[in-house]
């Protein structure tokens, strides 16, 4: 496609289109297309930009439009990689509560993500693929338990004097000073010392994430 003599690829015809032009663009190859375009540009905070040039988009905007592109039809099976790259954190919220809204309903989503505080957040199951093998498999919560630390850690003030304990769980309520320690200070936090995933990810690969 040529236009004053210039050859125009598809990308800089779809820079050149405004927010909503690009969802009215893309809803035509969808069998089911989106009823109320302004209502999926409020959801995620660009109804107010809908009539400006994705051109003049930032990053963040850019993200935002590309992940309504891919959900605007009402798919059951999504496919998404690093959905909240280049988001700020509010704007990052809003995506993953789309998610987990999508989730909730029963869809299918396969996240893809180097995040693993953003897998824990969202996925029911993580998968560790290292050179083109799954290497380990399972919910957050189940990892968490298996490599985490099995203990108790407790920060606490006594007579103006800061402190921090650990204790092994199964011992808990047996343990005097632990007993002594949650009856007669001031405790300032308490919780387990689970492993993270990305702890989890090196322990059990060998390698940091990049």
């Amino acid at each position: 496609m040529k236009r004053s003599g210039s050859p125009l690829t598809s990308l800089t015809y779809i820079l050149k289109l405004t927010a909503k032009e690009n969802l009215q663009l893309i809803a035509q190859y969808y069998q089911n297309p989106p009823k109320d375009l302004d209502a999926l540009l409020d959801r995620v905070g660009l109804l107010p930009d809908k009539d400006k040039k994705v051109e003049g988009f930032s990053k963040g905007m850019k993200m935002r439009l590309n992940f309504i592109r891919s959900i605007m039809h009402n798919p059951t099976l999504m496919f998404f990689d690093e959905p909240t790259s280049g988001l700020d954190p509010v704007n990052a919220k809003l995506i993953k509560d789309i998610i987990l809204t999508m989730k909730g309903e029963g869809k299918t989503i396969f996240l893809t993500t180097h995040n693993m505080t953003i897998a824990e957040q969202l996925c029911d199951r993580v998968a560790f693929l290292v050179d083109g093998q799954i290497s380990l498999c399972d919910s957050p919560y189940a990892l968490k338990l298996k490599y985490g630390r099995k203990t108790v850690k407790v920060d606490f003030m006594n007579h103006g004097i800061q402190g921090t304990s650990e204790f092994v769980l199964d011992q808990l309520s047996g343990n005097r000073k632990f007993l002594e320690i949650i009856s007669n200070t001031e405790i300032r936090s308490i919780h387990s010392q689970d492993a993270s995933l990305e702890d989890i990810f090196i322990k059990v690969t060998g390698r940091e994430l990049i």
